[in-house]
């Protein structure tokens, strides 16, 4: 019976979660509620063992879940230091190059906070440990939601053919030659263009970058001489070398594609880490576009996926930062 107190509020969750997918899948609140679900159905199943109402091997089954949860959480401490260090080694000792190792560190301090509270009577540190243990749960929540959202996102096919398909620059090295992260982008483009150009319907190459500082040529310029040096037909690819950002990208794209055809239908091409928040951006920016990824070094996805999830937790902070307030409080006051 306990159990149905949550399945019940499990169901209408996901019910609404596919209601909203089905009109917008581009939502951060989709990812909220999908997670939330994750969450009911996982209260029910432990309050179907709790109350002695649920079958052997789903109690064996929901034991050792947990347990595995426990270590993994452990291991995942580890790997994300390991993966830090790697990154140094590769990409240099940049800040965003330190946050998969400054999370592996925090999963750790937690750890060692919550057990140094607990074999001692410090009231102080209890309320510390309390809070600290609240709010990373609050953001756990989060990620983990982002995580599987983002996942579900990246896997929506494209249902029809598209006018355009803008790619969204990355920068360059040595200032004018496409790195490996970029070149992915746009393979996967072409890729976009030669399966639709069988079709009869081949759609334009928009390449999507501006020039930085320290790059001899746009961005935009360097994509193009790629596309075309691998096969695109040069008629077919146009160039928007004046953004600075994903949100510019975008924008600025979308003014070429407007001008040309006020009814396009278009796909953005980003790494596949960067899909759901190029996703949101569009959506936020009232451009309406499909995004979808390409592969990325397996050594870049754990920093990169922390980056992504970070920019858009800070995007909302006035809503998290209040949440983590009254986490706060409320562990203060308990």
């Amino acid at each position: 019976m306990a159990s149905l107190v949550f399945a019940v509020p499990a169901g209408l969750s996901f019910l609404l979660f596919l209601s909203r997918v089905r009109r917008d899948p581009r939502r951060f609140s989709n990812a909220v509620l999908l997670g939330l679900t994750l969450v009911l159905v996982t209260v029910a199943l432990l309050a179907q063992v709790a109350d002695g109402s649920a079958p052997a091997p789903l109690v064996v089954a929901v034991t050792l879940t947990l347990l595995l949860l426990a270590l993994s959480v452990l291991v995942l401490a580890f790997f994300l230091i390991a993966n830090g260090v790697q990154m140094i080694r590769k990409e240099g000792p940049r800040p965003a190059n330190l946050l998969s190792g400054l999370a592996g560190v925090s999963i750790l301090g937690v750890f060692a906070l919550a057990l140094t509270a607990y074999h001692t009577n410090s009231a102080p540190l209890q309320r510390v440990a309390g809070a600290v243990l609240l709010v990373s749960g609050y953001v756990s929540y989060l990620f983990v939601s982002f995580l599987v959202y983002a996942f579900f996102y990246a896997r929506l096919t494209l249902r029809q053919d598209v006018d355009y398909v803008v790619i969204l620059g990355s920068g360059l090295i040595g200032g004018s030659r496409v790195p490996p992260l970029l070149a992915s982008r746009l393979d996967r483009a072409r890729a976009v263009y030669e399966r639709q150009a069988a079709r009869g319907t081949p759609p334009v190459l928009i390449t999507s970058g501006g020039q930085g500082p320290d790059e001899d040529i746009p961005e935009a310029d360097a994509m193009a001489a790629y596309l075309i040096a691998h096969g695109a037909p040069e008629g077919h690819v146009l160039r928007e070398d004046r953004s600075r950002s994903t949100e510019e990208n975008l924008r600025f794209s979308s003014a070429i594609m407007q001008e040309r055809n006020p009814e396009y239908r278009f796909v953005a091409v980003t790494n596949n880490f960067h899909v759901f928040r190029a996703a949101l951006t569009a959506r936020r920016t009232g451009i309406d576009g499909h995004v979808i990824g390409s592969p990325t070094a397996a050594y870049f996805w754990p920093t990169a996926t922390i980056r992504e999830f970070t920019a858009i937790f800070l995007h909302h902070k006035k809503i998290n930062l209040g949440v983590c307030t009254l986490l706060t409080l409320f562990s203060t006051l308990l």
